[in-house]
């Protein structure tokens, strides 16, 4: 990508011209979240200031605006990810609450007894809600390892399936590895038994495009915030038959086709699982997002994302102390490191008084950093506006800091 470019997707971004103290911002937290785009925020500006009503409840224009932008946006993001149906996506607030929708819902079904697959690299999202479902249900938890590399055993998951197996659960790309997960071969396994799949894409979307239909999982789920998008809204995308075979997760307003005091029947699908007033505004907002995605081209960003990591790798590694966890092949632009013994927060703080923001600690995946045996690490991400002088100015911050914490 030339400077050309860079600069013009930049100046679409007015946060990356803060200073912090008297240094220049470099934003390297993008796997937390990604900063937005100045026409998502416009439109956002503009739809409260013009067009705010509730969706799907009124015959008056405001409504109708509203609801069909809505509406245009599940349309979106079923071609993005290439689902069959536009009613095979849900809205929901987040990745977080996409996956607690799914156990709770699909989960339901489950019995003592039962076993879900999951991995040693998931964030506490895809642990925590099957963990919650074991208050109620003796179902147990199979944890899938990874070598040293940061690459899931494929031959032990293979191994984990048996006749109680009820659920397959693991993320696309690792948050704190960066290792893209071979989920279409995943899938195929899981199938082979039986045995249905959730793909946790939070960490995917920014940098590839994820075709479901190819993959053949049965949910995927992911969030806007991580690509460029507003806060608060995140997809379920799952599998008609499954959808309609679950229960809803909430009751509530939107979510009903008939209410009385002796019976409720709900609404077909997507709005069985959308109760409530939904962030209507965001949600169409999110749409300029898609925009902004398929102008810059994921080719493009995929491709400058990993010049950015390979470059930024290599001179890392030229820096005495520094260890990076995950060395997997086509891993994406994430590197978590240490320095030695310094705790990670300390490399975090230092940083930040030099402009750069970067995460530390566990990154909401505590049994992986269990496995790395740290407690928790620094870790930087790249997105399509980082450039390679911001790469240098973070490896010559760390230059500076490194021989202060050894």
């Amino acid at each position: 990508m030339t400077n050309e470019n860079i600069e013009k997707i930049r100046r679409q971004f007015p946060v990356l011209s803060r200073r912090i103290g008297e240094k220049d911002l470099i934003y390297l937290d993008n796997t937390a979240t990604s900063q937005t785009p100045s026409t998502v925020v416009r439109e956002i500006e503009f739809l409260y200031d013009n067009s705010k009503a509730n969706v799907h409840r009124g015959v008056h224009t405001l409504s109708q605006e509203a609801t069909d932008r809505q509406e245009h946006t599940r349309r979106r993001v079923q071609g993005w990810i290439n689902a069959a149906e536009f009613e095979e996506i849900i809205f929901t607030r987040g990745t977080t609450e996409a996956i607690n929708l799914v156990a709770s819902s699909f989960g339901d079904r489950f019995r003592d007894g039962d076993e879900i697959i999951l991995t040693v690299m998931e964030h506490h999202a895809n642990i925590v809600p099957w963990q919650l479902l074991q208050r109620h249900k003796d179902i147990k938890l199979r944890v899938v390892e990874i070598n040293d590399r940061g690459e899931l055993d494929l031959e032990q998951y293979r191994s984990l399936f048996n006749e109680h197996t009820v659920m397959a659960s693991f993320t696309h790309i690792s948050n704190v590895l960066g290792t893209v997960n071979p989920v279409k071969e995943m899938t195929r396994i899981a199938h082979e038994h039986g045995v249905p799949v959730l793909v946790d894409g939070a960490q995917a979307v920014p940098h590839l495009r994820p075709d479901v239909q190819q993959i053949g999982c049965d949910f995927y789920v992911f969030s806007s915030h991580k690509m460029y998008g507003p806060t608060g809204v995140g997809i379920l995308y799952g599998r008609r038959e499954l959808l309609e075979s679950m229960p809803p997760y909430q009751g509530g307003g939107e979510m009903i086709k008939h209410v009385s005091f002796s019976h409720t029947t709900f609404a077909e699908l997507p709005f069985k699982f959308e109760a409530g007033t939904p962030d209507f505004i965001d949600i169409a907002a999110f749409s300029k997002a898609f925009d902004f995605l398929e102008e810059t081209g994921m080719d493009m960003i995929s491709m400058h994302e990993k010049q950015l990591l390979d470059y930024t790798t290599r001179r890392l590694l030229d820096i005495p102390g520094i260890k990076i966890y995950g060395s997997a092949p086509d891993k994406a632009a994430v590197i978590s490191f240490n320095i030695g013994e310094a705790h990670n927060y300390d490399v975090g703080f230092l940083l930040d008084k030099m402009g750069v923001a970067v995460r530390t600690g566990h990154h909401c995946a505590q049994p992986l950093m269990e496995r790395l045996g740290v407690p928790g690490t620094v870790r930087a991400s790249f997105a399509v506006y980082n450039t390679f002088d911001e790469a240098d100015r973070f490896i010559d911050a760390l230059r500076r800091i490194a021989p202060m914490l050894m």
